[in-house]
């Protein structure tokens, strides 16, 4: 792999561990608009789409009560979730000291985004930052729109980080390198490991090892 010049990095599961927050918060604002209880698994299956996207599939009747219920209990419940994973803020700040571009693209929608990278503290370190929208996954669009933005770095220049398969599946639709996070208890490696990506890192501290040598 050629010197890495600009990172892009997904959100839940490979900056923090905020998927579990994500399916607390959604249960509580929906069981109640739907008035039956709600799975791990239901809930997660609407996962690709924005919350607003999820809120559409799980509520559709209650859209609006069941977004503004859903960003005030994903603020209020980040208790459950106060930090990012350790390692990463270092990561971050040796990215930016070097000086490396520093990109997002997540599937989440623009105010749980803002509300966690500001819980985190690290809203500063990200030059640009995509994320999703109700109607369905486009993080394939979501990294292409980043790479001309970070232009003229080439792609294979840029590597994305992300923690499920379908951002391996993005990135090779885009053309960059991917690596594949496999540190978050969320995380399937088996299915990572399935779609060859170009690297896989079951630690912070592996990847930051990796990283630092490429800079």
């Amino acid at each position: 792999m050629q010197t890495i010049k600009a990172v892009i990095f997904d959100l839940d599961g490979t900056i923090a561990n905020t998927l579990p927050l994500c399916v607390a918060a959604f249960r509580q604002a929906v069981e109640p608009l739907v008035q039956h209880t709600l799975s791990d698994e239901e809930i997660m299956a609407t996962f690709g789409p924005s919350e607003e996207g999820t809120i559409m599939a799980l509520a559709p009747q209650h859209y609006e009560k069941g977004i503004a219920d859903y960003l005030r209990l994903y603020e209020e419940m980040h208790t459950l979730c106060p930090t990012a994973f350790e390692g990463i803020p270092t990561i971050l700040s040796t990215l930016q000291s070097r000086p490396i571009r520093i990109a997002m693209v997540t599937g989440k929608g623009k105010y749980s985004t803002a509300i966690s990278l500001q819980q985190f503290a690290l809203t500063h370190y990200f030059e640009f930052i995509e994320t999703g929208n109700a109607a369905g996954p486009c993080k394939p669009a979501g990294i292409e729109k980043i790479t001309q933005l970070l232009s003229p770095i080439p792609k294979e220049q840029i590597i994305y980080v992300g923690d499920a398969p379908s951002d391996i599946i993005a990135s090779r639709k885009v053309g960059i390198p991917v690596v594949a996070a496999a540190w978050a208890g969320t995380a399937e490696p088996e299915k990572l490991l399935a779609l060859e990506p170009d690297e896989l890192f079951y630690s912070i501290a592996d990847f930051a090892n990796w990283l630092y040598a490429r800079i």
